[in-house]
């Protein structure tokens, strides 16, 4: 047998197994190193033992995390954060804030610290001094106690001020003299209801404000048109307004007026009377659809509020206040109204009463009448408590 007759892929350098061979350029044969399949099993199996180490080891980061704890920070913290905890915030809401504001580091520790401390559900409204990067449980306990709360300067609007004497209290109160605050209420930017007409009487709504520091005129004489939107939101004022037949802005002069005339459970008596003498028939009353408030009257005239008892000459005049001369309601509120002078325009009792009378200014009862008899006859109880009484 010839060299060329031998076995297929002998040759000069072969080794004697059954290795395959693979041409080469210039006529050479070159044998393969190695066998793929245990190259891909190789491969395969080092893949699954490093996708094991990975999962074991994301396992364990995961268990000890959840021992661990959710992020805090070590604390004591850093700097100043003034913190306010706003009317109807939850536990979780107060956590966002502080992790928004960078006070602590995750929600979920605020959480799990307030979880075990019982006074976190009586957490007050208010502002907080507080750090930057505190750890959760030292928030909790500023924020637990009430000696806490920052305090700020106060401003007392009473029930039934005028406008005017609004102003004057607060120039009083603040470093603004009454010029700033005249200056704001003309400004347009205090958030009246178009139904005011840009007049402020009657929408300052009579509350205690805090004055932070930085604020202005304007942004204080909107904080008070905003808690009168809040009154007249929870009364129903503009819903109540379109059931009665009446415009918001009428239902805010009632209210006014039985701010001036009435107190306590008597208010929702005298809106049924102001409703009668405006819608029902004048003649049933003997009104004419006049209301006869002496305090519009006062008001009309720039008298000091407080007195209703007017001279015939002051009676007589005629201004656009003048309920006894003139029909219907004053253009304007005649003061500040507060929550139950509100509610009481929005509601008025049912009864069938044209007047009322105090017989007593001590104890401030009143009585209500179907006519005009009736009230002659509260009058003259009115007229003998005056004999024995320096109220009158």
């Amino acid at each position: 047998m010839s060299e060329h007759e031998a076995r297929p892929g002998a040759g000069p350098e072969d080794d004697g197994s059954d290795a395959p061979y693979e041409y080469v350029p210039g006529g050479k044969r070159r044998k393969s190193r190695g066998g793929k399949g245990c190259l891909a099993v190789l491969v395969a199996l080092a893949v699954l033992v490093g996708g094991f180490y990975f999962g074991i080891t994301k396992g364990v980061s995961f268990i000890a995390e959840q021992f661990e704890g959710p992020d805090d920070y070590p604390g004591p913290g850093t700097g100043k954060v003034e913190f306010t905890v706003n009317e109807g915030d939850s536990v979780a809401q107060i956590g966002r804030n502080l992790k928004a504001d960078g006070v602590t580091k995750s929600v979920q520790a605020f959480i799990d610290a307030a979880a075990g401390e019982p006074d976190s559900n009586g957490i007050q409204v208010g502002a907080y001094q507080l750090k930057k990067e505190m750890k959760a449980a030292d928030a909790l306990d500023v924020l637990i106690d009430p000696g806490n709360l920052i305090g700020y300067p106060t401003v007392t609007i009473p029930e039934g001020l005028r406008l005017t004497e609004i102003v004057s209290t607060l120039a009083e109160k603040t470093e603004f003299p009454e010029a700033a605050w005249n200056r704001a209420l003309e400004s347009g930017k205090i958030g009246l209801p178009d139904y005011a007409g840009g007049n402020a009487e009657g929408y300052l709504f009579p509350a205690t404000y805090e004055i932070k520091p930085g604020m202005k005129p304007v942004a204080i004489l909107k904080a008070m048109v905003a808690r009168w939107r809040e009154a007249a939101d929870e009364a129903g004022l503009e819903e109540r307004a379109a059931a009665l037949d009446h415009t918001p802005g009428e239902l805010m002069i009632i209210a006014s007026l039985i701010q001036a005339e009435g107190r306590g459970s008597d208010m929702p008596k005298i809106s049924r009377v102001i409703y009668n003498r405006l819608d029902g028939p004048g003649d049933k009353g003997g009104t004419n659809g006049t209301l006869g408030i002496d305090a519009a009257i006062a008001y009309g005239l720039g008298l000091s509020p407080g007195s209703t008892e007017l001279t015939p000459d002051q009676l007589a005049e005629d201004t656009p206040y003048n309920t006894r001369l003139n029909p219907g309601l004053p253009p304007t509120p005649i003061e500040a109204p507060g929550d139950d002078a509100i509610a009481a325009a929005a509601n008025p009792a049912e009864g069938n009463w044209y007047y009322y009378v105090t017989v007593d200014l001590s104890t401030g009862e009143t009585k209500f009448y179907d006519d005009y008899d009736g009230f002659l006859e509260g009058r003259d109880e009115y007229k003998a408590y005056c004999e024995t009484s320096d109220r009158c």
